[in-house]
Order: C-alpha cells, then sequence, then structure tokens
C-alpha cells in the first residue's frame, strides 16, 4: 500500500499538485474538521467509485489512517492502481501542519 506523510500533502497542496483527495469519515467527522477533501464515507466508497479518478493521484483519509487503509484496499480490487493512504490521517495533520484544528 503506498502512504503519503501530512508533509508531503501539505507540499503537493502548496504546489498546486494536481491530486483528489478523498475523506472516508463520517459526515458529521468532516463537518468537525476537514481538510477540504471530498466525503465519501468508507460504506458508500464502492456505491460511489464513479466519482474517484484513475488517472491522478488519490489520496485517502480519514481520523488515523484505518478507514482510509480499508477504502482503498477496496478500490485496488477494482483496478485502481493511483491510491496514497495518508498516514496518521487528520490526527497527525493537526499535530504536525495545523495545531489550531479541533479533533476528537
Amino acid at each position: 500500500m503506498n502512504e503519503i506523510t501530512v508533509a508531503e500533502l501539505k507540499k503537493w497542496k502548496d504546489e498546486g499538485k494536481e491530486f483528489q483527495l478523498i475523506d472516508v469519515r463520517e459526515p458529521f467527522e468532516y463537518e468537525m474538521s476537514n481538510i477540504e477533501g471530498e466525503n465519501i464515507p468508507l460504506a458508500s466508497v464502492l456505491l460511489e467509485a464513479d466519482k474517484i479518478s484513475k488517472d491522478i493521484p488519490v489520496v485517502m483519509q480519514c481520523r488515523s489512517g484505518a478507514r482510509s487503509a480499508a477504502a482503498l484496499n477496496q478500490l485496488q480490487n477494482l483496478g485502481y492502481t493511483n491510491l496514497y493512504n495518508l498516514k496518521g490521517g487528520i490526527l497527525a495533520w493537526a499535530a504536525e501542519i495545523e495545531p489550531g484544528m479541533k479533533v476528537y
């Protein structure tokens, strides 16, 4: 499984790199804090796979990295080869990039 650190993701954002960020947490979690990804909860990932690009890098993100890893595995079974799991999830983002972010 390919992983990306929050520092690498921040660099991608700062550089304007083309990628898609998918947040697989539940909507109430996303509303509390997010890093501007598209919210597709884990339970809906396979149903909404058509919204997930196969042409550019896709970063899967959740609270700590476990649910996004599960989503990544599900999508790899559909033939996706462009996926990255955000190591440590939004907890790592809040700790390393945005310390004032509200997390739970």
